[in-house]
């Protein structure tokens, strides 16, 4: 191989991990095997989706412009596919992992990923995007480090945790998939998870955590769930945030974090408190009956049981938008590179197109659709992607079947196709999200990061700008809307590709709660877009198709 210095190999979490050195960034390898396996969680056998026969699956531990090369071995009765959330694929969505990008992985067969984690820091996760895979396990943690080059605005942390929280089903994912296939809803999940446990409180628990008393402790901490919203909180200590999604954040203490499904944080936590043991808790948020996860950090030598007390969680979602408001972009930090972030001055960039979106439910011919602007999303045969790639999208899709203006008052009517809406590469856009439903709604885009300017209740109107935060939001990935509300957001459309945005409520997002975005490179240069890899799977439309000329620079 031209240029190789040394190989290594390591094992990292029992996932047989290769890192290669070339003059380039360092290659990591990873092999990984999907499998089912029987779980209990909740103390309920049921069948759960292993990696390497792990769950919740191996973290990945990565650094900024690492190159991540994970061949996926699916060893299910069913079609797979892994999605990296929060990772922005620069040019690169053929590894995005979803239907609408990707053919999946057949039984019996395997795939490799090859992307970069080009430009990015913070903390982020995968999942599986096909099926109701998700609600069986098959997730993990995805960290990006900072390269050494660059100083982080904290002192190193003794060590460094990664918490997955969410809500769980006892029910199989089958299950709950034939519940949505035939109109119904999943209803309400049975317990909370936290790194796929929950403690019992009985005194046998072991640690999920050990802290060294005066010793301080990162923890990035992911909603991995399905629907719920969580409070994150942790017995007898503050959390100070630092980091958010991919950027560095203002450092606030926090008593407790409302972590919505599909959102990161990273929190500071000291070990300054008696040497014993004391939960961490995850409780649902906005629900009549609270669930709560509950799991185990030991000092050190310490001495003595968890208190059965757990904190009180917050009440209400007003107490959530204020803790949303003291949410800021560290304007002095440097994040992937050396240039801090508030030297990106997003605020003083001129809209060239404004997106509103309204999302609601109804029932067609009788079952359950979620709809956004009056069109309900499904998935085609042929990777969206891939029918614009092989110029074929006439059969596969129609673009811009939804209007920037949102849902005409009192429309009803919704069209069941798939949802594709084109974008002008490099053009400054502005979201609106407005939710009329009375539950929460949490959003999240692929492929990019967006300054998450504005939530506020009611309808939003263009006067609401006065209100937006122009000097310091965080830029991030994922986005709450509360009942009766709106939010929104602002980014350049500068990553040429295919890109999904969603609901991150997989009952919502499986029922047509999502749509693309289709961002074409107009010079087809290699400039703003690879070529398709050599191994993609082809299905559908374009599976003994030739491949299109390649892009050039």
């Amino acid at each position: 191989m031209a240029g190789l210095m040394f190989t290594a190999l390591l094992c990292l979490s029992a996932a047989a991990m290769t890192v290669t050195v070339r003059g380039e960034d360092p290659y990591f390898f990873f092999t990984w095997n999907v499998t089912y396996g029987t779980i209990s969680p909740l103390g309920v056998p049921q069948q759960g989706i292993l990696i390497n026969g792990q769950f919740p699956g191996p973290n990945i531990n990565s650094t900024s412009n690492n190159n991540l090369v994970i061949n996926v071995f699916n060893n299910l009765d069913e079609p797979f596919l892994l999605h990296w959330s929060g990772i922005q694929h620069r040019k690169n969505s053929w590894q995005d992992g979803l239907l609408g990008t990707n053919c999946p992985i057949l039984p019996g067969t395997n795939y490799t990923y090859h992307f970069q984690v080009k430009d990015q820091i913070g903390s982020f996760f995968y999942y599986p995007s096909t099926a109701m895979h998700r609600a069986a396990g098959g997730f993990g943690g995805l960290r990006v480090n900072s390269r050494l080059l660059i100083p982080v605005p904290y002192a190193d942390p003794e060590d460094d945790y990664t918490v997955l929280i969410g809500d769980w089903y006892t029910k199989s994912h089958t299950a709950l998939k034939q519940f949505l296939d035939s109109g119904r809803s999943i209803a309400r999940p049975d317990g909370v998870l936290i790194n796929g446990k929950t403690a019992k409180g009985d005194g046998t628990d072991e640690p999920l955590f050990t802290m060294k008393p005066g010793k301080t402790y990162k923890y990035r901490v992911c909603n991995v769930g399905l629907k719920s919203s969580l409070n994150f909180r942790f017995q007898g200590h503050t959390m100070k945030l630092v980091e958010m999604e991919g950027s560095h954040t203002v450092q606030n203490d926090y008593q407790s974090l409302d972590v919505h499904v599909g959102q990161c944080f990273s929190v500071l936590v000291t070990a300054n408190q008696e040497p014993k043991d004391y939960y961490m808790v995850a409780s649902t948020r906005f629900i009549k009956s609270i669930l709560v996860g509950k799991g185990i950090v030991r000092y050190t030598d310490g001495k003595g049981h968890a208190s059965p007390e757990i904190p009180e969680a917050p009440v209400g979602w007003a107490w959530s938008l204020n803790q949303f408001r003291t949410f800021r972009w560290n304007l002095t930090a440097s994040a992937a590179r050396p240039n801090p972030q508030g030297s990106y001055h997003y605020g003083s960039i001129n809209i060239t197109r404004t997106i509103k979106l309204v999302n609601s439910v109804s029932k067609v011919d009788g079952k359950l659709r979620y709809a956004i602007n009056g069109v309900s999303h499904v998935d085609p045969e042929t990777p969206l992607k891939l029918a614009e790639y092989f110029e074929i999208a006439d059969k596969v899709f129609k673009y811009d079947i939804i209007s920037d203006e949102g849902l005409a008052e009192g429309a009803t009517t919704v069209t069941v196709a798939p949802n594709v809406v084109n974008a002008t590469f490099r053009n400054f856009i502005e979201i609106v999200f407005e939710n009329h439903e009375k539950s929460l709604q949490s959003w999240h885009l692929d492929g990019y990061s967006f300054f998450a300017v504005a939530i506020e209740p009611g309808r939003w109107s263009p006067e609401k700008r006065a209100n937006y935060n122009l000097l310091d939001a965080v830029s991030r990935h994922t986005i709450q809307v509360f009942p009766k509300s709106w939010a929104a957001i602002l980014l350049t459309f500068d990553n040429a590709g295919m890109w999904n945005l969603r609901s991150e409520l997989t009952e919502n997002r499986y029922l047509g709660s999502q749509l693309y975005v289709s961002v074409p490179s107009p010079a087809r240069s290699l400039r703003d877009e690879y070529n398709i890899p050599d191994n993609t799977l082809l299905c559908g439309l374009v599976k003994d198709m030739p491949l299109p000329k390649p892009y050039t620079i």
